[in-house]
């Protein structure tokens, strides 16, 4: 078993907050990281778009990284949310026992 971290970009730091305290007490994700504000420039429906937006990294057990990507993207506030698994190479060991001790529980 190995953990990854999941990127989610949420609308305000609220939606990440309720979106991320939920998965969390569903034990899909073990935390989250709540980041900073930060501007994003993209195309959207034929458009150029730019809104603030506020990303977050949750991490959780490879095994259950698809689960929490679809609950993300049912809680999730856009119609087509950027949410991504990143794989962690290297982990401090007793970190990785504490995230999937967290969402196995």
């Amino acid at each position: 078993m190995s953990i990854v971290s999941i990127y989610c970009v949420f609308g305000s730091a609220e939606e990440a907050e309720r979106v991320g305290r939920q998965v969390v007490e569903e034990r899909l994700a073990a935390c989250i990281n709540i980041l900073g504000s930060c501007k994003s420039i993209y195309r959207w429906h034929g458009a150029i778009e730019q809104a603030e937006e506020v990303p977050a990294i949750l991490k959780t057990d490879k095994d259950d990284a698809e689960r929490l990507i679809s609950r993300l993207a049912e809680l999730h506030s856009y119609e087509v949310p950027a949410i991504v698994a990143w794989p962690i190479e290297a982990v401090h060991p007793p970190y990785a026992d504490w995230v999937r001790a967290t969402v196995s529980a």
